[in-house]
């Protein structure tokens, strides 16, 4: 079974954004300047870059800086080169990538400040969940694309901003619940294998799915009517 986020807007500019993208997609119209959207292969990894280089300069003046990305492949040298100056800037960053994985963590002067977990479970990981702390006002994405030259230059994907603010803290949760798993999840180290990873000390065992999965039913449970809908005939009062 497939896991993926989806997000349900009713914003103007979003909607607006979607129509010019699905009208120059059909050949209805030429490609109008998406004001919330990004996208592929227009200038998706432009506004990655943009937002890892920010990252990277808030570090450098002092300024809370993190990334937090979910997605199942990382290829792209580009991005893969900003995240080390990143790193080397001293911007605190966490990867899940359930598959393939060019960078290397841990290396010395290169990505010390970088952690890739990969977690292969039940579900099928497919959501690709975006976060930069910027400093302080933090970004939540989720995106179509993962970080390939085939995604990011030959087929149309799309970066959608979380704009609701109670979506975007459900969603960055589940995002850092990704990183809390001590059952399922292997570690990339620096030389290129993958190590399982264990309670710390006195930890419980943690299991990000199991977490996701629980959350999900008692959402749904806390929203939804468990009493079924009766009919009851009754006799109108006489006049």
């Amino acid at each position: 079974l497939y896991s993926d986020v989806s997000y349900f807007t009713n914003n103007n500019g979003l909607g607006t954004d979607a129509v010019h993208l699905f009208n120059a997609v059909t050949g209805m119209s030429v490609p109008q300047t998406l004001e919330f959207l990004s996208a592929a292969p227009i200038d998706l990894r432009d506004t990655l870059l943009d937002l890892i280089a920010i990252e990277t300069q808030n570090a450098i003046n002092g300024a809370p800086a993190a990334i937090n990305v979910k997605l199942n492949s990382l290829v792209d040298k580009k991005i893969i080169d900003a995240l080390y100056q990143a790193s080397n800037a001293g911007v605190q960053i966490r990867l899940n990538i359930r598959g393939i994985c060019c960078l290397r963590p841990g290396v010395k002067g290169q990505s010390e400040n970088i952690r890739v977990v990969s977690i292969v479970d039940r579900f099928l990981e497919h959501a690709r969940i975006l976060h930069f702390r910027h400093g302080g006002d933090d970004l939540v994405y989720v995106s179509s694309a993962d970080w390939m030259p085939r995604n990011l230059d030959r087929r149309v994907e799309l970066l959608v901003p979380i704009l609701n603010k109670d979506c975007k803290k459900r969603v960055q949760r589940s995002l850092l619940t990704y990183f809390a798993d001590n059952v399922k999840a292997t570690e990339l180290t620096s030389d290129g294998t993958y190590q399982p990873v264990k309670p710390q000390g006195q930890a419980a065992d943690f299991r990000a799915q199991e977490h996701i999965y629980r959350d999900a039913c008692d959402h749904y449970a806390a929203f939804s009517n468990p009493k079924a809908t009766v009919f009851k005939a009754r006799r109108g009062e006489s006049a």
